[in-house]
């Protein structure tokens, strides 16, 4: 089932005024509009109508354009993204988290290691120490300190005349990112599936590019759970759906189980209470009202299970409940995981920030 918007409420307008490239807008209303190009077209052009977007913009020239620079095609129903398109919303979204974890002053932080079982040279070379491996010694200045200390060409190479490359601790990571694609995810006046989902685009991008080694999946849940490729990001839509946060851990614990990565781990996008379980029977089990017992204690079995098999929870919750954040912090606790507690808006600073600063940890 698909959900259409047919209201745009004052926050969409705020969003499409910050907004002043017209590809930026085109994208952002793309992820909302469930990668829906022709309806994200018509949409624009009401706006602009509305004068919500600038009447400078040539809509018809910008159309031609993305065909042009085959961001989208034609198909049966209309256009359609292509996977130029596809490609082009990961590196937009990671680029708009990126900027504005810049701004926030939540950068890359670096850290003297990662938690590793290799490491990658860095052009900054200090002089050797023990335990040192002679891999990273840097042969020509050494060669270089030792003629200028000794004033000749006797090659009397002691330790002291020794530079070595510095290295960062590196390993494979594999990672499964849930993502909550149940009902509330556009109730009560906010919409949280759309940051989800540009999370989802950037956090690809960045292990695409910087991390090609590493693992990641992605996972939805809802009623059920189910695991989704890559591309299939901007056509996430939210469903008429309970939340099992019980299934969405099983299956991510279950693909990182295959994986054959040094350190595995789980972040979790949500921003309601679970209000569904699996029986060991196959049998849906549902209670929408407030935390059931059964359901909470199922789902915090699966964190256990996660921490008896050393694999971190980290919980990005989309909600100020109290209530719910209680619950969230029961699980952490259990699983040994991390939680944070933020706004839709800082929602990608928060969860790239994470991944990259605890990647340059060492895990055990």
């Amino acid at each position: 089932m698909r959900f259409v918007y047919s209201e745009w409420d004052d926050e969409l307008y705020r969003r499409l005024k910050n907004l002043a490239d017209l590809m930026a807008i085109f994208n952002y209303l793309l992820i909302r509009l469930n990668g829906d190009v022709e309806e994200t077209l018509k949409l624009m052009r009401r706006l602009q109508q509305q004068g919500y977007i600038d009447s400078k913009y040539d809509l018809d020239e910008f159309e031609k354009k993305l065909k042009e620079s085959r961001l989208v095609r034609p198909s049966q129903g209309g256009l359609k993204l292509a996977p130029k398109g596809e490609r082009r919303l990961r590196q937009d979204a990671f680029e708009q988290i990126f900027q504005k974890m810049k701004a926030g002053g939540k950068g890359q932080h670096a850290l003297p290691y990662e938690g590793g079982s290799s490491e990658e040279p860095l052009p900054e070379k200090r002089e050797f120490g023990f335990g040192d491996s002679y891999r990273s010694i840097d042969y020509n200045s050494s060669l270089f300190n030792t003629i200028k200390r000794s004033g000749g060409f006797d090659l009397s190479m002691s330790e002291k005349d020794l530079e070595v490359f510095e290295s960062e601790w590196s390993t494979s990571c594999a990672t499964v990112l849930m993502i909550d694609i149940s009902h509330s995810m556009i109730l009560y006046g906010e919409d949280r599936i759309t940051p989800a989902k540009q999370v989802a685009m950037a956090f690809t991008e960045l292990v695409l590019t910087k991390y090609p080694r590493d693992s990641l999946s992605i996972v939805l849940f809802g009623d059920t759970a189910r695991q989704v490729s890559i591309r299939d990001l901007p056509y996430i839509a939210v469903g008429p759906y309970h939340t099992n946060t019980q299934a969405g851990l099983r299956m991510a614990r279950q693909i990182l189980l295959s994986r054959k990565h040094v350190n595995r781990q789980i972040f979790m996008i949500t921003d309601g209470k679970p209000s569904m379980i699996t029986r060991p029977g196959g049998q849906l089990y549902r209670n929408p009202m407030g935390l059931d017992p059964m359901i909470v204690n199922r789902t915090l079995d699966e964190a256990v299970i996660c921490r008896k098999k050393k694999i971190p929870i980290t919980t990005f919750m989309v909600t100020d409940d109290p209530y719910l954040q209680k619950f969230v912090q029961r699980l952490t606790e259990l699983n040994n995981g991390r939680a944070y507690f933020s706004s839709a808006d800082n929602l990608g600073s928060y969860v790239i920030w994470d991944f990259v600063s605890n990647r340059r940890r060492r895990q055990q």
